[in-house]
């Protein structure tokens, strides 16, 4: 039966409405329609003036809800961690596996498949956040994990899974062909804890990578005499930037310059949650203990390790320290994502043909309901 969500302030096109009605059916967006114009035979939902907006999705999940993709990726890891976030508006993600060996990537890319193939309420692909990565920009990445990418790897990493791949390197590290190999077979490659220059990122570019993993964190800086990784991601046009808006990783200062550099359309929000986000705030990684506090995920040394962020705060943020309009953190969190992913034909917008992946928030930007798919995921 086809339901029509009612009484509500509607992001339709980037402005808000409040005289439509959304006609969902079997999982899809039919019809948006004029107050009161809904079909007689629908079932009625009512939003209670809250707001509605397309479902955030988020690129870059490393755990949730206690979980950690890398302790067992499998798809009850998947499904586990899309609970834990869909009470925070996320309605499409991909798990994460940070650096960790062959055996442990095959079996990130096998459960991301069996999730899609079984339906798991948001999964949509995997994100494969190294273990190519620079050593002298790791992060909390665990040193002795780290490595030259091989052939063998490289077949691995573009296995089909039904889903989208995404997967993150430093591009100085690896001979050219590697990207555009993982490029032209349709994986999604991120430059991240990289130290590459302006030049390398220019050559990376144009062999095949198409986005920048938690902009400013682990990468290469702009200086007066070298742009650096940011300073080529903020000139490119044509890739996207994933930011993490927490107050933390990134001063919002930074941010707000990063903004009036490029056009928004080309950031999204990610949250690089941990599992304390729904769960505990102590957990392990790597084999040492780290705690989330004050919102952020540190070990004992002071090292940012993950975050502590979900997507609706992400989006409250934007908000409150960037100076967005609600509008355009949304956007952040929905439509560039989708983009992104060479997804936008279906998610991240409110559009008759669009997936009914939906977030209902209350004038606090708390989450009051979430559908994926049509179905009431959180509520």
């Amino acid at each position: 039966m086809a339901q029509a969500l009612v009484n509500g302030r509607v992001l339709i096109d980037g402005r808000f409405a409040e005289d439509r009605s959304i006609i969902m059916d079997n999982g899809w967006l039919t019809a948006i329609v004029a107050r009161g114009h809904h079909p007689a035979d629908a079932s009625i939902v009512d939003l209670g003036g809250g707001t509605l907006v397309p479902g955030f999705i988020d690129v870059q999940v490393n755990g949730g809800g206690d979980r950690l993709f890398n302790d067992d990726p499998r798809v009850e890891t998947i499904a586990a961690i899309g609970v834990a976030h869909r009470r925070f508006g996320t309605t499409g993600f991909l798990p994460t596996l940070i650096s960790d060996d062959e055996t442990k990537i095959s079996a990130a890319l096998d459960a991301a498949s069996q999730a899609i193939a079984e339906g798991v309420p948001g999964a949509l692909g995997v994100h494969i956040e190294g273990p190519f990565l620079n050593p002298e920009r790791k992060g909390i990445h665990d040193a002795a994990k780290l490595r030259s990418i091989s052939d063998r790897e490289i077949d691995i990493l573009i296995r089909p899974t039904g889903g989208v791949t995404v997967v993150t390197l430093a591009p100085e590290t690896m001979p050219p062909e590697a990207i555009r190999r993982l490029s032209e077979a349709g994986v999604i490659v991120c430059a991240g804890h990289t130290q590459a220059s302006a030049d390398q990122i220019a050559d990376a570019l144009h062999n095949g990578v198409r986005g920048f993993t938690h902009l400013f964190n682990a990468m290469s800086q702009i200086s007066g005499r070298e742009p650096g990784t940011v300073g080529a991601a903020l000139l490119d046009d044509r890739s996207w930037c994933g930011i993490i808006v927490d107050g933390h990783h990134v001063d919002p200062r930074v941010l707000r310059l990063a903004l009036r550099a490029a056009p928004l359309s080309r950031f999204m929000l990610v949250s690089d949650a941990m599992p304390s986000v729904g769960g505990r705030k102590s957990f392990m990684l790597n084999g040492e203990q780290i705690i989330a506090a004050g919102g952020k995920c540190v070990n004992a040394a002071g090292t940012l390790a993950g975050s502590d962020l979900d997507m609706a705060s992400a989006v409250r943020n934007s908000v409150e320290m960037l100076g967005l309009q609600l509008s355009d953190a949304v956007a952040m969190a929905s439509a560039n994502p989708a983009a992104f992913l060479g997804l936008g034909d279906q998610l991240g917008r409110i559009a008759p043909g669009c997936r009914a992946n939906l977030v209902l928030l209350n004038d606090a930007g708390g989450v009051e309901a979430t559908w994926i798919d049509g179905v009431a995921a959180y509520a």
